[in-house]
C-alpha cells in the first residue's frame, strides 16, 4: 500500500513539474496573460472589521507568503521574458504580492473578488476582460488577483495561494494554456 502511495505523489509530482516548465516555455515568449493569485496569506474570509483603506484590518501575507512573493520576483526576472505591466487588487495581500515580485504595479479595482451582484459583477468582470485584450505589449501582463477572480474569468479554474496561470482570451472568459506553482 505504501508503495502505491509513494508511486501516485511522484506522478503527481511529475505532473506537476511538467506543467510549470511548459508554463515558463510559455512565458519566455513574451506578450502572454497571467493570473497570479496572492502569495500565502492565512484564513479563508477577511475579518469582519474589513476596511479595503486598512491593511490592519485585512488578510495579509504570513512570513512565509512575504518569502513566497520574492521568490516569484526572481523566477519571473530569470526565467521569463520582461512583465509589461502589472495589475493588482486593492486588497492589501494583492498590493504586497505584486511589490515583493515586480516592484511597482498599479491597482485595478476590478481584479478585487467578484461583487455579488450579477450585474456588477458582469461589469467588473468585463473591465478585466477589456484590459486583457486591450494589452499590446510585448512584455508579459500579470494580474496580481484572488481565487474567486480566476474561478469567475476562467469558467471555475482554481490556482493555489501564488500560482500563476497562463491565459487566453476565449468568448466571455479565459481559457488556462499553462500554469505556474511556487512552493
Amino acid at each position: 500500500m505504501f508503495r502505491l502511495l509513494a508511486a501516485a505523489f511522484m506522478l503527481l509530482f511529475a505532473a506537476e513539474a511538467n506543467a510549470t516548465e511548459a508554463g515558463w516555455a510559455l512565458l519566455r515568449e513574451g506578450e502572454q496573460i497571467v493570473l497570479l493569485r496572492h502569495a500565502m496569506a492565512p484564513g479563508a474570509a477577511e475579518p469582519a472589521t474589513f476596511d479595503i483603506e486598512k491593511c490592519s484590518t485585512q488578510r495579509n501575507l504570513s512570513e512565509r507568503g512575504k518569502q513566497q512573493a520574492r521568490k516569484i520576483g526572481a523566477l519571473f526576472a530569470a526565467r521569463a521574458a520582461p512583465t509589461g505591466r502589472v495589475l493588482t487588487s486593492r486588497y492589501c495581500r494583492t498590493k504586497e504580492t505584486a511589490r515583493l515580485a515586480f516592484g511597482d504595479a498599479e491597482e485595478f479595482a476590478p481584479m478585487d473578488p467578484p461583487v455579488g451582484d450579477e450585474a456588477a459583477r458582469k461589469e467588473q468582470l468585463d473591465a478585466i476582460l477589456a484590459e486583457i485584450r486591450d494589452y499590446s505589449d510585448s512584455g508579459n501582463l500579470v494580474l496580481v488577483t484572488h481565487l474567486e477572480t480566476i474561478q469567475a474569468l476562467t469558467g471555475g479554474q482554481t490556482a493555489r495561494e501564488g500560482e500563476a496561470v497562463i491565459v487566453v482570451p476565449e468568448g466571455d472568459g479565459l481559457r488556462v494554456v499553462g500554469r505556474i506553482i511556487f512552493n
